[in-house]
């Protein structure tokens, strides 16, 4: 019976693309319209033709308007009684329902309320009780699901049926399939083609509030699914082609959201990664940093910014990097023009700060990350910033505009130490060819970097600052020290071992009177 009802799904949607097929290849001037009747005809075809070519880009007018048109389809053509919705989606057996019917129900169900916050409901409210669970496997069940289904008691107008058969057609039909309205949510991240032995469809994986969440219950009907998907998901803007040959293609998506496609023979499969950054705010320190001891910690970046020291902010994915990063910026003098390189446009900081002098370029294919920054030297930047250094050219080039070509820089890296950090940049310069000693090498990174702020993530989401470390010049066989300025114990930031000598006299020359009295009372602890 199932697969009767799936059968009649699938035919209802090929009927759906028949009708607008028909509505793009009629002819408006054998049916006998008026002047400006066909004018208007002639607008209503554009339109669904652009909409339709922009559907599953992160283009949500473009969803919107195609649902319209499936919507009206569904309703004076395909199904004008709304008692045989049931016939496609069994709304009313429970029993036949599959768990992505269910789960679709959930969700639409949630966002009646919640909106875009409707996904995050579900997995805080009701679907773990303890956060550290979302780490245990297999993740989001379907039983998990089942129960949360039966718990609620779901009442669905003949209206809220129609929506729900509308977005079930309008994801097989134009968008993204069993991840089209995920990827709406307020979430960090959705990712497809990681899951599953060979042969068996993919499932899917989140990430919300910087935790990896797998959702085992949902998965793509099968390969061809989960390519077509991958084969659209990356068109916006038309940065060429995914092939074999090429095997990956980096993007963004209409909503600025960062989109990565892998295929065979790149990759053992087609797969996705979508990152958001709707989830990022320009939040003030006192939003991100929450601990005792915040202020502290507040005083002490303002000092960084304010001394104009080449700074780097590293963690893990989802430590909350890029969100202190747009929150430093605010510490920067209104009257400094800002430069910054990206692999593709994240940060979008004209948007928050429309007033600035803003300019932001990214790598292409046909510009390096290395041209990038040697263009960015003649653009009279005053401050430099990386929203990722990620390659090997970037971060040698890095080190040489950190040195020369700018007041400073900011930029952010994956390091988990200070070491890690100072090794993978004095590797950098050598990999790149820019040096052929390694302690010469050394020499250049210490030389140029001068903080690293490391941001942590506990297994409740919960983020902080875990120190904020100097990289101190010295004279010894390993040519640096790391000292922390500051410190996290666990429950509240304390001062560690405070700024070094050097350091405060050297951004004292950019602070003012007041700023150099806090720095040498409360911050330089060496007599």
């Amino acid at each position: 019976m199932m697969k009767k009802e799936n059968n009649l799904l699938s035919e209802l949607i090929d009927k759906v693309s028949d009708e607008i097929n028909g509505i793009l290849r009629t002819n408006l001037y054998e049916i006998g319209l008026a002047d400006k009747d066909l004018e208007n005809l002639k607008l209503r075809k554009s339109d669904l033709r652009e909409a339709l070519r922009n559907s599953g880009i992160g283009d949500r007018y473009a969803k919107k308007y195609v649902k319209q048109t499936i919507r009206n389809i569904i309703m004076s053509k395909l199904i004008p009684n709304p008692d045989d919705y049931s016939k496609y989606i069994p709304f009313d057996n429970i029993s036949k329902l599959s768990i992505r019917e269910k789960f679709d129900i959930l969700l639409y169900f949630f966002s009646l309320s919640d909106g875009e916050m409707a996904l995050g409901r579900i997995i805080d409210e009701y679907l773990f009780e303890d956060g550290l669970s979302i780490y245990k496997e297999p993740g989001i069940t379907e039983e998990l699901i089942e129960q949360l289904y039966d718990r609620l008691d779901i009442y669905l107008s003949k209206g809220d049926r129609l929506e729900i058969l509308v977005q079930r057609i309008y994801s097989q039909y134009k968008g993204l399939g069993v991840i089209d309205e995920i990827r709406d949510m307020k979430i960090e991240g959705v990712s497809a083609g990681v899951s599953g032995r060979e042969g068996e469809p993919s499932s899917v994986w989140i990430i919300y509030k910087g935790v990896s969440i797998h959702l085992a219950f949902l998965k793509f009907e099968d390969d061809r699914e989960l390519e077509r998907v991958c084969m659209n998901i990356y068109r916006y803007g038309s940065p060429g082609q995914l092939s074999k040959s090429k095997g990956y293609i980096v993007n963004e998506m209409k909503d600025n959201s960062r989109v990565v496609v892998v295929r065979p023979p790149f990759a053992e499969n087609f797969a996705f990664f979508v990152r958001k950054f709707d989830t990022i705010e320009n939040k003030q320190l006192d939003q991100l940093i929450t601990d005792e001891g915040w202020q502290m910690v507040g005083e002490v970046l303002r000092l960084i910014i304010g001394g104009c020291q080449v700074s780097a902010i590293t963690g893990a994915q989802g430590s909350g990097k890029t969100t202190l990063l747009m929150c430093l910026i605010g510490f920067i003098p209104s009257n400094f023009s800002l430069r910054i390189q990206e692999q593709a446009f994240e940060l979008h900081l004209r948007e928050i700060y429309p007033m600035r002098n803003i300019l932001t370029f990214r790598e292409t294919e046909y510009v390096s990350g290395q041209e990038g920054l040697d263009i960015q030297k003649k653009t009279d930047g005053v401050v430099n910033i990386l929203g990722e250094v990620a390659s090997n050219d970037v971060a040698a080039w890095m080190i040489q505009m950190s040195q020369v070509a700018s007041l400073f820089t900011l930029f952010t890296h994956h390091a988990k130490t200070t070491e890690n950090l100072v090794k993978y940049l004095r590797n950098a310069l050598i990999i790149n060819g820019n040096f052929n000693n390694e302690r010469i090498a050394l020499e250049q990174v210490v030389d140029a970097v001068r903080f690293d702020i490391h941001m942590e993530r506990d297994a409740k989401g919960h983020r902080y600052i875990e120190r904020i470390s100097e990289i101190v010049t010295s004279q010894g066989a390993q040519l640096y020290t790391v000292r922390d300025v500051i410190r996290f114990d666990g429950t509240k930031y304390v001062i560690a071992d405070g700024f070094s000598k050097e350091i405060a006299k050297e951004m004292s020359k950019r602070l003012s009177k007041e700023e150099v009295k806090i720095l040498y009372e409360n911050y330089c602890l060496q007599n």
